[in-house]
Parts: structure tokens; C-alpha cells; sequence
């Protein structure tokens, strides 16, 4: 058996950081907005238990890699469970920058943790497979779940939310943000009121992150002041370095793209309510709680 799935990207639409708990991770409040551009991942079933992933991606180790540690978690829950050992041929085709906040690396993980769970017949429910994600990332479980959410806690308490489509244009600067470092910096904004996801769209939302990631990484400051200049919806989505503004029409967003920087590179996506992983989940448990 053999799987081809697209690995979506994702814009957080607003960022809020209400606090920040005990064990140092931080209380938000997004938005995630799936999109219909991403990257491709492409199983085949093995006789035997070996797992082959290619092209390796440089800079990140076979064993680092979010898809093979998504597989490696799941042959572990397999093991624990007297289940046949399965392996798998993996090839990804890369279009998504890393370190871009469109959730690349989560996305990959999401979309090997679901397609593999199917493949390999483990029979894991849609909430196990999200709390695997989570142990790979916060942006994973929502990956998981295929479906554009209204997001709380860090990142795991996930509502489905049904959003008009929306043509974005997404632009990234020659650059890649650390999140562990701008999430630690004393100078990030940590109490933002929370809201309702009816206020959010009534009134909009701003990116917590935004301003500190501008001030540190002069590329991200560029792309948005250029993007600004033909849209009062530029922002940066999730710690960047990725920033986006909604169009009127595809043909607009490409148009706009054409004339970008050199230096920036970018996509035109449409928004999507749900991904290609939403119909290999369990019939039952399709929404997330």
C-alpha cells in the first residue's frame, strides 16, 4: 500500500500570550488557518521493519527529523502493544522554508503520525495520535486533528472553526526566527488579555511576537513594511520568520508576488477548512474536542 498526501502549511492568524505557567511553557490564544500549499510526502509499505526517508535535509540528522521521530513513536506504542513491526519508504518533497512559522516540521510530523497509523494498521484514535503530536510539537495536534482551529492552552485545547475562503500571500525574508529564543526573551509580552473567538472576529487580533521579532530580525521588519504597502492586513505569522496579508483574489496575490524583493521568497495559498489528513481519521472522531 502506498500513500501521497499533502503536508499543509498553516498562518496563525493572531497570536496572544495570556501568561505563562510553572514549567515555563506559555498560555496562548491563535488561530490556525490551514492552508492548500504545503509540502508532499509520499509513503510505501516495506516487507521489512526498516525506515528510509529521503532526500535528508541538510543541517538536520535522519533521527532529529520530526517524521522520523513520528515513526519512531509509533513503532514504540506498537511495540507496547505486541503489534507486527511494519517499515516504511518516505520521500519529501520540500517546499516550505524552515523556520518559517508555517509549520513546516509540525505539519511533516502530523501528516507521518496519521498516514502511518493507517498504513501500519495501528488502530490509535484521533486523541491518542494528537497526544502523540504533542510530544513532537505544540503546533502538531492541530495538524493532526485536519482541521482550521481556534487554539488555547499551549496550543493543544483545539476547536474547529469554519472560515470563509481567503487568498493569502505568504512572503518569506532571508531569514530563520528561533522560537525558543523569542518565547524566552524578557522583552516578549506575556499578559494580553484573553478573548472569545467572537471577539476575534469581530475585532481582530495582533501577533504578541511581532513587535520583538521586527526589532530583532531586521529582514522580518522589511517584509512586513513592504507587503505594507499594498495591503493594511500585512502580519507576521506565529515567531515568524514568515509574514502574510490577505487579497482579494489569487490573481492579485500573485501579482503582488511577482513584484517582491529578490531577496524574499514566497507562495500564494487559499484557505482551507480542512486537510487531506481529516479523512483518514477515525469516522467517530472526527471533531476536535
Amino acid at each position: 500500500m502506498s500513500l501521497s498526501l499533502l503536508s499543509p502549511a498553516k498562518l496563525n492568524l493572531f497570536l496572544h500570550i495570556t501568561g505563562r505557567r510553572p514549567d515555563g511553557y506559555h498560555q496562548l490564544q491563535t488561530l490556525f488557518q490551514l492552508l492548500d500549499q504545503g509540502d508532499q510526502l509520499d509513503f510505501e509499505l516495506r516487507d521489512d521493519q526498516e525506515l528510509i526517508l529521503e532526500p535528508a535535509i541538510p543541517g538536520v540528522s535522519f533521527e532529529d527529523n520530526l517524521i522520523v521521530r513520528a515513526a519512531r513513536l509509533l513503532q514504540q506504542v506498537q511495540q507496547q502493544r505486541g503489534q507486527e513491526l511494519r517499515g516504511i519508504h518516505i520521500r519529501l518533497q520540500k517546499r516550505l522554508p524552515m523556520g518559517g512559522g508555517i509549520g513546516g516540521g509540525s505539519s511533516n510530523a502530523a501528516t507521518a503520525l496519521v498516514a502511518l497509523n493507517h498504513l501500519w494498521q495501528c488502530g490509535l484514535s484521533r486523541a491518542q495520535l494528537m497526544q502523540l503530536g504533542l510530544r513532537l510539537g505544540a503546533d502538531v495536534p492541530v495538524f493532526v486533528g485536519g482541521q482550521t482551529a481556534w487554539a488555547e492552552g499551549v496550543g493543544e485545547v483545539l476547536t474547529p472553526v469554519e472560515i470563509p475562503p481567503t487568498n493569502y500571500l505568504v512572503l518569506h525574508p532571508n531569514c530563520s526566527v528561533s522560537t525558543a529564543g523569542i518565547f524566552s526573551h524578557k522583552d516578549l509580552t506575556r499578559d494580553t488579555p484573553a478573548i472569545t473567538l467572537a471577539a476575534f472576529l469581530a475585532q481582530g487580533g495582533q501577533n504578541d511576537c511581532e513587535a520583538l521579532v521586527r526589532k530583532l530580525y531586521p529582514p522580518v521588519d522589511k517584509a512586513l513594511n513592504w507587503l505594507a504597502k499594498f495591503t493594511s492586513t500585512a502580519r507576521m505569522t506565529g515567531t515568524g520568520a514568515s509574514v502574510f496579508a490577505a487579497f482579494d483574489s489569487i490573481a492579485q496575490a500573485r501579482e503582488i508576488l511577482a513584484q517582491a524583493p529578490a531577496e524574499m521568497s514566497g507562495f500564494v495559498a487559499q484557505g482551507i477548512n480542512r486537510s487531506a489528513l481529516y479523512s483518514l481519521l477515525p469516522v467517530d472522531e472526527k471533531q476536535i474536542p
